[in-house]
């Protein structure tokens, strides 16, 4: 397994990055400021992130996402506790967003992530379609805290 910075041409895991966020111009808006990891096992791509620096000693989490066939077997938490290494006494803690869902909410508390704040009505007001995750629709956006 090996986890790599990518720094050019990082569309070219656009599909990847559609599974944690499914709406491409959402994703533009952070892909340029942010850094991105993707993470190599058996000479494939399985997972990548991106992270922001959003200051105050505040990084956080803007994707995370594992391909469908390679989901539950360690890549996201793997991805997790590499950002916590690396980032570790650079900042102070690593935020991520997500939706109120049950297949996410319990992944972060898994990894050590806390309910921090709420951002009402999020998915309604930033995206063009509802979205839906195991079967619920996303309305507010959760963010979750893990001290680094």
């Amino acid at each position: 397994m090996n986890i790599f910075e990518v720094k050019t041409d990082q569309k070219q895991y656009l599909s990847l990055l559609l599974l944690g966020d499914e709406q491409e111009d959402m994703i533009d808006r952070y892909l340029g400021r942010g850094t991105m990891y993707a993470l190599e096992d058996g000479g494939s791509v399985k997972a990548v992130c991106v992270v922001t620096d959003e200051g105050d000693g505040t990084l956080e989490l803007k994707n995370l996402a594992v391909a469908p066939d390679c989901q539950r077997r360690g890549y996201g938490r793997r991805l997790v506790e590499f950002l916590c290494d690396i980032y570790r006494g650079r900042y102070a803690r690593l935020l991520a967003g997500t939706g109120d869902s049950p297949l996410t909410i319990p992944f972060y508390e898994a990894c050590g992530f806390r309910r921090s704040h709420v951002v009402p009505n999020f998915f309604t007001d930033h995206y063009d379609h509802p979205i839906f995750e195991g079967g619920v629709q996303l309305v507010d956006m959760i963010y979750l805290s893990r001290p680094l």
